[in-house]
């Protein structure tokens, strides 16, 4: 319905979840962020959905927290606060675990929380008059529910800088640190999405399930026996795959994979 605060469409094996709060400039509150997890984790539950596109509606891609929100909540006692901190750190979660790809079409100002929505996604393409901020610091507050998103994405060394000046960084600063993946003209953002989603659809799902939980079970590990006995187990598992047995089955026979009907 119109007036709901998340869209979600369905195009084929693809979603696209629409922040739908434009007046608003898409900013959290704890029904957004309810709704929002609620929406992921049915996305990833179901097999026929590929491939999560994550959209705002309106000028701003996501403001961060909604304000009217932040004044209610500076009257939460500790335990509240906790309770309502430990809800947007469980959407970034589940967003950032879904088992299938996420790609975030950041088309307008993406601020705070809304920077953490980018940082979980793993692909993220920038319009050119997008801008980004960590402005928790100028509020008295620091972004601790994003942070392993947002650390993870641009790395300590930047997160130090836009973290403690809060200032304002550009579409192309934000390609230059990690946060995004590619800017293009405003005008080309949803083109390029759909050329990104066409892209991943030719995959095999069930390799890039497993891509993901690889790239979090190697992150950070030390390079020793351990990790090489990972590894060799987790090809050894892929090899053995219905899709490794049809995508290397398929190579050879010179035909597609199951996998691109």
């Amino acid at each position: 319905m119109a007036d709901d605060t998340v869209l979600v469409g369905m195009d084929g094996a693809v979603a696209t979840v629409t922040l739908n709060r434009p007046k608003a400039h898409n900013a959290f509150d704890d029904a957004l962020v309810a709704e929002l997890t609620r929406t992921f984790e049915y996305l990833g539950g179901r097999k026929d959905v590929r491939v999560v596109v994550l959209a705002g509606r309106g000028k701003s891609f996501c403001a961060g927290a909604d304000l009217a929100y932040m004044k209610k909540a500076a009257g939460f006692s500790e335990t509240q606060n906790i309770v309502d901190a430990r809800a947007i750190a469980g959407l970034l979660m589940v967003l950032g675990g879904l088992p299938k790809p996420t790609v975030a079409l950041v088309q307008g100002p993406a601020y705070g929380g809304g920077v953490g929505l980018v940082s979980a996604c793993d692909t993220a393409i920038a319009a050119e008059g997008a801008s980004f901020a960590l402005t928790e610091v100028r509020l008295g507050l620091i972004p601790a529910v994003i942070s392993p998103f947002v650390v993870r994405a641009i790395g300590d060394s930047h997160s130090r800088r836009f973290m403690l000046t809060g200032e304002r960084f550009d579409a192309e600063t934000a390609l230059r640190i990690g946060l995004v993946h590619e800017v293009v003209p405003a005008k080309a953002l949803e083109d390029r999405g759909e050329e990104v989603v066409q892209t991943l659809l030719r995959c095999s799902p069930d390799a890039q399930r497993r891509v993901k939980e690889l790239v979090d079970a190697v992150s950070g590990r030390p390079i020793d026996d351990a990790l090489a006995d990972d590894v060799a187990r987790r090809i050894a598992e892929a090899r053995a795959s219905d899709d490794g047995k049809e995508g290397i089955a398929a190579f050879l026979e010179k035909r597609s994979p199951g996998w691109w009907a």
